[in-house]
């Protein structure tokens, strides 16, 4: 067993997935779907174009996975835009690989641009890096000034060489699909000479327009090159997606008609050149045109239809939809009408806001920090006494503002000086306002209704921290076991309050309310959770759908999720909730495919709302026109989706997908084999009269006094060097006094336990284990299982290793024994086998040929090894 996991990993298959059960991620099938593609694709290059709430993030995280089993990955660059570098999404997210990232600011990117020019080396401690689109600009490309005069100091397209990272990852790439900006021209600089790249998008990009080519061009530079040849390359798709469709429905005479729309495919000029010549296009014509296939071949044949579309290696495209609906969504509005007192504060701000833009016009600063001031008002009056103080005191928090969902910068000393006095009014007022809050009442009323439920968990979400706050500290005051999460909050005490959110409500420690801000979600799943209450709502819908995408999701144990949306009648976020949000379904159906839709009502809701020249009625007018528009615009969207079949490839039915990584899995890289492993390395190393790993439980415990830290340490120091936390970590154990560490094999309980080492293939006490077997040298023995699918007897049995040169390298295992029954099934027999305690523990090669009977036997399993081999070799 040790061995076939050892030659696993020392040779990785092309053929195996290694991502599997190696991060702290749940275990979710179609998210392994580019993962396949992308270790089959002639180069390690895929544009991932999935919907909103699939995982792209989790799915680059596994094809990082994949290319570090197969070489040393020791630079990563992540070119995103801004707002994910100040919400720390892809930070968060690498934390699940055992990957730290530094995020580079102008300062230090020109740092690495300038240490590049003089050493050709990009620095060590930003080998691993993410950069916001926004520092792209023409002085760090061409190292000129801000009168455009180049300077001494070279930019970025300067640098020769270049910097060459093992992979980069452009999320959101439809960023660069105009070819004119600096970063379509940075991206393509990392791009030509990145040794792997992953474009990632959710945005629909339309066949008849170049974005779609524009981004294939600057991913695959080798395959699409011009318009034309890109018109070509599309021309047979829909011929092809025709063949599925009618070897899908199975209709009548469909054999006959497959067959002729892939004629029709292969009279296209691609099909031509390319499909006419090809082997397995003939292969599957020739089958369809027999007639009757049985239905297990038919369905291998959908797949290796599949596979012809002619952008199926560069491209994919899951949508929310083809995975279906994860649960119902049951939206439920909460009208709240302010009291006397609190709507004569809420009219008087919007009074003095009216006042200072009626003399203060054009100051963006201004109106982008009382649009804030006013939403803070809606979302709760008793937090704006805190908020107003921060701004006189410039105290604000830029994290704090961006969580807000602010576009503006934070409020500068010259904007509050502008507006200083007005505010100080505003402050006095909310002040003497007295503590009666009905929305506070009607939040309360849900908590204790929910709290008689089976499910008890409540998340609350705000977009304001003092909000969050003046809600905690009433809650906690009202016995409710709550806590608070905000972007702010370090990370292990996220997850700490995420655990103890999960506990059951008979746990002491046990939370039943979480309260969050925009920032505060990220990173973390809740499918346990099936209630949302959100006290106020942003303005932008992507926002409103990231946060119910933190249970509307895979592994959602409920049927149906309650969203609550607590409103205020007479406030601009209740016209805008009624008006546009409501109507466009936002809150009744993920609109994954909609997104760029979605950043345009964003951004003519903010332009409606902040448009202080508006009466009221005139600004519910347009917001309903704009919700009109979209809803159009939504539909045709949907439309266009479905055409989109034929450029990005077919949906792939889930049992076929569960049966590729069954095929691509491995039961030698499995957290049981994994751990077989290491407790033999271990054992043959320190002796086996005594346990090392100790715990029935996933969570367990490995033991080793400080002389055996320090020859493991030796074995360590001779792996290749990884700059990952997990390296780190475990050399920081080897070299340290603690001989305890905690640890576990299984990925469900790694994910749980952040600070619990998560040993699989890629840890480096397994790749000690593999390197500490010689995996050249034969191994020799008997085995014994018990299984009612082979008679019972004594079988010769054989492992070759078939290894594959080339520009890929690969390696198979092809089994062989005396009976066919066992050969095809020799896998799973493997799987089960002891050791036969009657044999020797080390058989000798020469005891093989010891009896004639046996010696013929042998050879008749090398000659038919020899006739498997042959046909491969043909193949």
């Amino acid at each position: 067993h040790s061995y076939l996991t050892a030659l696993q990993i020392q040779h990785p298959g092309l053929s195996t997935l290694y991502s599997l059960n190696a991060a702290r991620v749940d275990f979710i099938p179609y998210q392994f779907r580019p993962v396949l593609k992308f270790i089959r694709s002639d180069r390690p290059r895929l544009l991932i174009a999935d919907g909103v709430g699939v995982g792209k993030t989790i799915e680059a995280g596994l094809i990082l996975r994949e290319l570090q089993a197969r070489r040393d990955v020791r630079s990563v660059l992540i070119v995103c835009p801004r707002p994910l570098v100040t919400e720390r999404k892809w930070q968060i997210e690498m934390k699940r690989f055992e990957e730290r990232f530094a995020h580079l600011d102008g300062r230090t990117l020109r740092f690495c641009i300038n240490e590049m020019d003089l050493e050709g080396v990009w620095p060590e401690q930003y080998q691993k890096a993410i950069i916001p689109y926004s520092l792209f600009d023409e002085a760090l490309l061409y190292g000129t000034g801000p009168d455009g005069r180049r300077r001494r100091r070279k930019g970025l397209l300067d640098l020769d060489p270049p910097p060459r990272f093992d992979l980069v990852i452009v999320d959101e790439a439809h960023h660069i699909r105009n070819s004119n900006t600096y970063s379509h021209s940075a991206v393509r600089f990392f791009c030509d000479h990145a040794e792997a790249v992953i474009f990632l998008t959710a945005t629909p990009v339309q066949m008849g327009s170049n974005d779609l080519f524009v981004l294939l061009n600057v991913l695959r530079p080798d395959l699409i090159i011009d318009q034309e040849s890109f018109a070509h390359m599309a021309e047979p798709n829909p011929f092809i997606i025709r063949a599925v469709d009618l070897a899908r429905a199975q209709g009548s005479g469909w054999t006959a008609k497959a067959t002729g729309a892939l004629d029709e495919a292969a009279a296209t000029s691609w099909g031509r050149a390319l499909l006419q010549n090809s082997p397995e296009f003939s292969r599957i014509r020739n089958q369809l045109s027999r007639g009757d296939i049985p239905s297990e071949e038919r369905v291998q044949l959908i797949t290796d239809l599949e596979a012809l579309h002619t952008f199926a290696g560069i491209i994919n495209r899951t949508r929310r939809r083809d995975i279906g609906d994860f649960t119902i969504r049951k939206p439920e509005t909460v009208v709240i009408e302010f009291t006397p007192a609190q709507k004569k504060l809420h009219d008087d701000l919007l009074q003095i806001q009216t006042e200072i833009f009626s003399r203060i016009h054009g100051d963006t600063n201004v109106k982008f920090m009382m649009t804030t001031i006013r939403r803070q008002a809606a979302s709760c009056l008793y937090g704006l006494v805190p908020f107003l103080q921060e701004i006189l005191n410039r105290h604000v928090d830029e994290l704090a503002w961006e969580e807000a969902d602010n576009t503006g910068e934070a409020p500068t000393a010259t904007t509050v000086e502008a507006i200083g006095t007005r505010i100080r009014m505003i402050l006095e007022q909310a002040r003497n306002l007295d503590p009666e809050d009905p929305k506070l009442e009607a939040l309360r009323k849900i908590l204790r209704n929910k709290q008689e439920l089976p499910n008890n968990k409540v998340m609350l979400f705000s977009s304001f921290r003092h909000t969050l706050h003046y809600l905690h500290q009433h809650l906690k005051a009202d016995g409710f076991r709550a806590g608070l999460v905000h972007g702010g909050t370090p990370d292990e005490e996220r997850i700490e309050f995420r655990n103890r959110f999960e506990l059951g409500r008979e746990h002491d420690n046990a939370l039943d309310v979480l309260l969050f801000s925009e920032i505060g979600c990220e990173g973390l799943d809740y499918q346990f959770c099936d209630c949302i209450v959100n006290y106020d709502l942003p303005w932008n819908p992507m926002r409103i759908e990231q946060r119910i995408g933190r249970i509307d999701r895979w592994g959602q144990k409920s049927e149906s999720v309650a969203i609550f949306n607590l409103i205020t009648p007479g406030t601009v976020d209740a016209d805008i909730y009624e008006r546009c949000l409501l109507r466009i379904g936002i809150f009744n159906n993920a609109l994954g495919g909609s997104e760029e839709i979605l950043g345009e009502i964003s951004r003519e809701i903010r332009d409606i709302a902040e448009n202080f020249n508006l009466s009221d009625e005139e600004r519910r007018e347009k917001l309903q026109q704009l919700a009109d528009n979209q809803i159009r615009l939504i539909q045709e969207q949907d439309e266009l989706e479905q055409k989109q079949v034929e450029l990005f490839g077919i949906r792939l039915p889930e049992d076929q997908l569960k049966k590729e990584i069954n095929e691509a899995s491995s039961f030698w890289l499995s957290p049981e084999a994994i751990r077989n492993l290491t407790t033999n390395y271990l054992q043959n190393t320190f002796g086996k009269e005594q346990e090392f790993i100790l715990g029935e439980k996933p969570l367990k415990t490995l033991r080793l006094s400080q002389e055996a830290r320090n020859r493991l340490l030796k074995d360590f120091q001779k792996l290749p060097r990884q700059n990952t936390s997990s390296y780190r970590e475990w050399e920081n154990w080897l070299k340290g006094g603690d001989p305890h560490l905690t640890l576990t094999f299984d990925a469900a309980c790694a994910s749980q336990h952040q600070d619990a080492a998560f040993i699989m293939p890629l840890h480096p006490l397994v790749r000690q284990a593999s390197r500490a077997i010689d995996t050249k040298k034969r191994v020799v023995t008997t085995l014994k299982v018990k299984d009612q699918a082979v008679p019972g007897g004594d079988y010769l049995f054989a492992i070759y290793q078939w290894q594959f040169h080339g520009i890929r390298e690969d390696l198979v295992l092809c089994p062989v024994a005396t009976s066919e029954q066992v050969t095809s099934n020799l896998g799973k027999l493997l799987e089960k086998a002891e050791e036969n305690p009657t044999s020797e523990d080390n058989v000798p090669e020469s005891s093989l040929s010891a009896v004639p009977a046996q010696a013929g036997a042998w050879d008749e399993l090398d000659a038919h090894h020899y006739k498997l081999w042959s046909e491969a070799r043909e193949k």
